[in-house]
């Protein structure tokens, strides 16, 4: 049986180029990508024309290379403020906190929202090491200090560590300004015996008139 099991390993050794092992070692590092996926977005590159892998190739490399933090917000930005920190018509009195840039990009989907952003780059977890001094809540209580901004939205994940993060914020800035939290219930079409007795209590609190 010992047998059995080592000789799969000798087999499959050096079966690749180096350099195919070293891409489908490179992509399988990415969040979400398994050894099979690297292995068959490597053999998609390998078959593609040389004008599309190296299009891909520049792509990443330019936004390396240009794409840093908004100095305002920390969203992501080309220069030193991002396109909504720079848009004039954006309502400079309403501050929008969300943990990473990608939850502005499903906020701005909804059309709904004319305010700023304020990305903390992550959630409180001590557990895992993250304190506040580890988030850019202190560029946040310096954004709110001089009293232009009339509210803060928290729209942290519901999650344990979104929702302290909302509360430990929340704590600091209800002498300053007003806070409010993103509400959170029913999802559109989802049926109300599959809910959870969280879920169900939220959409209770936040329920409006009609």
């Amino acid at each position: 049986m010992r047998g059995l099991t080592a000789a799969p390993a000798r087999i499959l050794q050096g079966v690749y180029a180096p350099s195919v092992d070293n891409l489908i070692a490179q992509l399988a590092r990415l969040p979400g990508i398994g050894q099979r996926t690297a292995q068959r977005l490597t053999f998609h590159l390998l078959k593609a024309s040389a004008e599309e892998a190296n299009a891909l190739a520049d792509a990443i490399r330019e936004v390396k290379e240009r794409i840093g933090f908004c100095e305002r917000c920390f969203n992501l930005a080309e220069g030193p403020l991002c396109t909504i920190c720079a848009d004039a018509r954006r309502d400079p009195a309403l501050i929008c906190v969300v943990e990473d840039p990608s939850d502005v990009i499903a906020l701005e989907r909804t059309h709904e929202y004319r305010g700023l952003y304020h990305v903390l780059g992550g959630a409180l977890s001590p557990i895992d090491g993250v304190d506040p001094e580890h988030l850019r809540i202190a560029e946040l209580l310096e954004r709110v200090r001089d009293g232009a901004v009339t509210e803060v939205l928290l729209a942290t994940n519901p999650t344990m560590t979104g929702e302290a993060t909302a509360a430990f914020i929340a704590d600091r800035l209800r002498d300053r300004t007003r806070v409010t939290r993103l509400a959170s219930g029913l999802p559109v079409g989802g049926d109300l015996e599959y809910a959870d007795e969280v879920t169900l209590g939220r959409a209770l609190a936040g329920r409006r008139d009609m």
